[in-house]
């Protein structure tokens, strides 16, 4: 069973004044609970707590922020239903503490008599100078028609972004092993990371790991090799010189899992090579694809950061495909902007329909056992992420793309096209950034970059344009 992307609990606090229609406030509170329960978004909000929940008056702050921090909320939505006590929201935000999003709906033309029931966008601004002033991050809606689909599509980027903020204050990485000696790409500051973001990373020991491996490949023989004749139906296993060394791959999902559940583990960076291939002579990429597609994302070559971009772009993206982590490798031989990702791991899910799928021995790593995944993905948008950082400095890079048809090639791979590669490669090489990236099939980068307000000491760069 597929791990839930984590919740993201709303405290709507619609926002009002003592002065304009009250009335009318209502309606838009009505109006909104409406389509957040259209669109199945959960929340909390202020009924029975203070009169009609409609922040009115400053002396309703403390009764808003002990509620909502009682139900430990996840985000802050302020709607100003008729027009804002600014001072309310602002200090509502900050008691909080949470991704806030302001907006105001688009007011009606005045009256026959020249009265109006709402002055919102007024009341917007001055409550978004508040929030500057009080230091608080917010994401904003322009000012619109709640029935226009900007209001859906923003509201929809909010909840993924406060998402994007909740995963990265609460993520755990398991780190199966120890950083691969000559991958001095991939060394990471642990205790800045958690010092920085409150990222914890799990170690645990591949010996260990590896005599758990053997005893649930024993333990478990007669179940194993019932999956494996499902699998053979369309998977080929290649060069294994005994079906018991494939029981190993299932195996060693079980192992991951049961650590993920053990330690709560959000994602895991896997000392992929060549411990486990000498000892359980392959390279269990069925494995990893498996736990990917259970939706723990797996990062090889010991990876912290790669495992914390596939966690923060799931947690993106707007579809339950789950993220692959591809090395970016060579350009396409006819478009120029369009480039190769390859290589390292990705879920069975992802595979194009009617590719052939085998377990196969390295073309480029001589000598080494089977158990390469080889497959090519399937058709769609992409979004590629890397979260990464040098010199105490950390950012999210980001941008947009889409699959190609391109030249076959081994192992795992999918062509992305993208706006101009050539500024790609050289945000990419002038960043803190290596080859490994994390991939969505969606287009989510602006969630990401909005994400980054509210995950203090972590920038964004968007690539391309």
């Amino acid at each position: 069973m597929k791990k839930p992307k984590k919740p993201v609990l709303v405290g709507l606090c619609p926002i009002g004044k003592f002065v304009f229609s009250h009335e009318d406030a209502l309606r838009f509170k009505a109006l909104i609970i409406e389509r957040f329960d259209r669109m199945g978004i959960k929340y909390v909000n202020l009924d029975g707590v203070i009169p009609d929940g409609v922040i009115r008056d400053q002396k309703h702050v403390e009764a808003a922020v002990r509620h909502f921090q009682e139900h430990r909320i996840d985000a802050l939505f302020i709607p100003h239903c008729n027009f804002g006590t600014e001072g309310a929201a602002g200090m509502i935000a900050r008691g909080c503490g949470v991704p806030t999003l302001l907006w105001g709906p688009r007011d009606d033309a005045p009256l026959a008599d020249g009265s109006r029931l709402r002055d919102s966008l007024c009341g917007t601004l001055a409550t978004s100078k508040v929030l500057h002033t009080l230091g608080v991050p917010f994401s904003y809606i322009p000012n619109c028609r709640i029935d226009e689909p900007q209001w859906a599509q923003g509201v929809d980027r909010f909840v993924r972004a406060a998402r994007v903020a909740k995963a990265m204050r609460t993520m755990k990485i398991g780190f199966v092993g120890q950083r691969i000696d000559f991958f001095w790409s991939t060394i990471v500051d642990e205790a800045e990371l958690l010092r920085k973001f409150n990222v914890q990373v799990q170690t645990l020991d591949l010996t260990n790991a590896i005599a758990d491996i053997r005893r649930l490949a024993e333990k478990h023989q007669a179940d194993y090799e019932k999956e494996l004749q499902g699998f053979e139906r369309w998977i080929k296993f290649n060069g294994f010189s005994r079906r018991q060394d494939i029981y190993y791959q299932f195996a060693f999902r079980d192992w991951m899992m049961e650590a993920a559940c053990e330690h709560q583990l959000d994602g895991i960076a896997l000392q992929s090579f060549t411990s486990i291939q000498n000892e359980l002579k392959s390279f269990l990429c069925l494995g990893v694809a498996l736990v990917d597609d259970a939706g723990i994302p797996v990062a090889p070559e010991s990876d912290v950061h790669g495992a914390i971009s596939s966690v923060l772009i799931e947690a993106a993206s707007g579809t339950d495909d789950p993220s692959f982590l591809p090395d970016i490798t060579i350009r396409h031989p006819e478009n120029d902007n369009a480039i190769l990702l390859w290589h390292a791991d990705a879920p069975l899910s992802l595979r194009k329909k009617d590719s052939p799928v085998k377990l196969d021995i390295p073309w480029i790593l001589k000598g080494l056992p089977t158990g390469l995944l080889h497959m090519q993905l399937k058709d769609g948008p992409l979004t590629l992420c890397r979260f990464d950082g040098s010199n105490g400095q950390y950012r999210i890079g980001a941008g947009e793309g889409h699959t190609i048809d391109g030249p076959y090639t081994q192992e795992f791979y999918a062509w992305m096209k993208v706006d101009n590669w050539p500024r790609w490669e050289r945000q990419l090489i002038e960043g803190p950034y290596i080859h490994h990236c994390s991939c969505a099939y969606d287009h989510c980068a602006d969630v990401l970059a909005e994400a980054t307000k509210f995950i203090p000491g972590l920038g964004f760069e968007r690539f391309g344009g």
